[in-house]
């Protein structure tokens, strides 16, 4: 896609001097994404886009409005090259207000999350929150909803002639995160009508292909998709690389791997392939820490050079997307530009969307009004009435029971491995109160399917007390781990009355909460209150036991089929390589 300017001879004379431009910013240091300089220049703009860089006459300045620089460094502004929007738990326009004062002015949005949930109106509701932004927010459709059909049960599924009619949407520009790399690599007919759908289209598609290397990479990157944000291990850039594939270096609320990329860079000569995402990043994050310029600091800090880190923040972005004349500062290419007075804090002084000043010294100027959705008032729990037996495993057989559980290999780890047990049985119910390691863990599709599953985990945390989320990638059904029956079903109750989120209970009584009323994953209050209570939320699980950094999405990873080896959904545990369901309970 390439931006046009609305009257292309006048931006033409505004590059000549023969009309006033806009605007002037001078004395600049400008970093150059093309050529990795960095030199003296005054930039013109004129109705956004630039239209001239001076590098040699400074005094001759033909402008309505000038911005001194004052030596600080103009750089393109930075691109998250693929995001989850609601896993920031803030409605898009609130995102905006959050990410704009630190420098980032477009996002790539993948809206799976409430697409599982709402299905198209989700993605329509996404796309009609982008208007009238002081940024770009784009949207990459859903490719994989539910993420594996027939191993879960999501609010909704995407084929072929779904994707069709989203097509047309205002903001879309390309297919999102293709998560069913199995699917691909054995040309499943519904995901090869679904990249059928992009490649006669011509917009990009982004890939999730995660340890995938040899001949199922070839098979993946033949099937379609460009991209790769599911690089964990310095192993898995060059292969990915080496095909033409953009790996995106993630640094997101609970996976950071950008110092894995780094590594995997060493004796590669041509970076143009290295992009920057967030993926999941949280509110409180956001707005302590930084977006995108705190994931350029990040990979910095990693021996990434600075130059490079930008060039992949913004051009390689673009390009990445097929967008044309963005990410960087020449003449045609759109004015989205940060002053910068540090290379080393990445701290803009002045955020510029297409020309226009937006944000200074971290404050948002830019309006951004509200508005009213009806999508954001529905109830997304539809869930039946469980008792307390409904959380109970019951044994098959009395005294011992040998059990399929669920493995983590650390707190640290979203990707598990099956492991099985013996387990004394207690009433005619599987007892794990002997073993500190283990808790109970309930996933129960929430939009009426009426299906669930119970099952075992080990490793997932020391928490004693229930923790339960409708915030369960990717499908989002109600996800409780547990050690007692009736604090699940505490926590199971307070979402069907409330609409989802998080909860702790103890003692059969809610202990903390919150709550995220659009669509059981965001909320639509404003920017710090929503800060402050995940703070809390995050605070209540730390003093349960949950000893991480980052506590709030460890219980996200437990039903996502499509991080190996395996995890449970609401129709039962899953073998994610085989795409084959295993059984609870081991046969003799």
């Amino acid at each position: 896609m390439k931006y046009f300017p609305k009257d292309k001879k006048a931006l033409m004379m505004a590059a000549l001097g023969r009309i006033p431009s806009d605007l002037a910013i001078t004395n600049a240091n400008i970093v150059n994404t093309f050529t990795g300089e960095i030199y003296k220049a005054n930039v013109f703009i004129y109705d956004g886009f630039i239209a001239h860089v001076e590098t040699e006459d400074f005094e001759n300045i033909n402008a309505k409005e000038i911005v001194d620089a004052k030596g600080s460094f103009l750089t393109p502004g930075f691109i998250d090259a693929h995001v989850h929007i609601e896993s920031s738990m803030m409605i898009p326009r609130n995102f905006a207000k959050a990410v704009l004062p630190h420098g980032t002015t477009m996002v790539i949005t993948d809206p799976h999350e409430i697409a599982n949930v709402y299905g198209i109106r989700a993605v329509e509701y996404m796309n009609a929150q982008t208007k009238d932004l002081p940024m770009k927010m784009y949207i990459d459709i859903p490719s994989c909803v539910p993420s594996v059909p027939g191993l879960e049960n999501s609010g909704a599924s995407f084929v072929a002639e779904d994707i069709k009619t989203m097509l047309s949407l205002s903001n879309v520009i390309g297919l999102a995160e293709v998560m069913d790399f199995i699917g691909v690599m054995n040309a499943d007919k519904r995901m090869m009508d679904i990249l059928k759908v992009f490649e006669e289209d011509g917009r990009y598609i982004q890939g999730h292909a995660p340890g995938l290397i040899g001949r199922g990479l070839s098979s993946y990157r033949i099937g379609g998709p460009t991209t790769c944000h599911e690089s964990r291990k310095s192993w898995e850039v060059k292969p990915k690389m080496r095909t033409g594939m953009y790996v995106d270096a993630r640094s997101s609320s609970i996976s950071k791997n950008i110092n894995e990329i780094v590594k995997g860079l060493d004796g590669i000569k041509f970076y143009d392939r290295l992009t920057f995402c967030t993926d999941d990043r949280e509110v409180d994050e956001i707005i302590e820490n930084g977006h995108m310029n705190d994931v350029l600091r990040e990979a910095t800090r990693c021996g990434l050079d600075v130059i490079t880190a930008i060039k992949s923040c913004t051009l390689n972005a673009a390009q990445a997307a097929k967008l044309e004349n963005i990410g960087a500062i020449a003449p045609g290419y759109v004015a989205d530009m940060l002053i910068i007075p540090s290379l080393e804090d990445l701290k803009p002084s002045h955020v510029f969307t297409d020309g226009k000043l937006v944000a200074k010294d971290g404050i948002l100027l830019a309006n951004i009004p509200s508005i009213d959705f009806d999508l954001e008032k529905d109830l997304s729990v539809n869930a039946p009435d469980f008792t307390v037996e409904n959380f109970r495993l019951k044994a098959p057989k009395a005294n011992k029971v040998k059990v399929n559980i669920l493995e983590y290999g650390s707190l640290n780890l979203s990707s598990t491995v099956l492991s099985q047990l013996e387990l004394p049985v207690k009433d005619g119910y599987v007892d794990i109160s002997g073993d500190d390691s283990l808790q109970f863990a309930a996933i129960i599709n929430r939009y009426g399917n009426g299906t669930y599953t119970v099952g075992i985990v080990k490793n997932f945390s020391k928490i004693d007390v229930a923790w339960g989320s409708t915030v369960s990638h990717d499908s989002h059904n109600i996800s409780i781990t547990y050690k007692n029956p009736e604090d699940a079903l505490a926590v199971y109750n307070h979402f069907k009355q409330n609409g989802g989120g998080q909860a702790l209970a103890e003692n059969g009584q809610i202990i903390a909460s919150l709550n995220l009323n659009v669509g059981g994953l965001m909320s639509n209050k404003p920017v710090d209150e929503l800060s402050k209570e995940v703070k809390a939320m995050k605070k209540a699980l730390k003093d349960c036991g949950v000893d991480l950094t980052n506590p709030l999405l460890r219980i996200v990873t437990l039903a996502l089929p499509v991080i190996p080896d395996v995890k449970y959904s609401d129709m039962g545990l899953i073998d994610v390589i085989k795409q084959e369901f295993i059984p609870i309970f081991v046969e003799d």
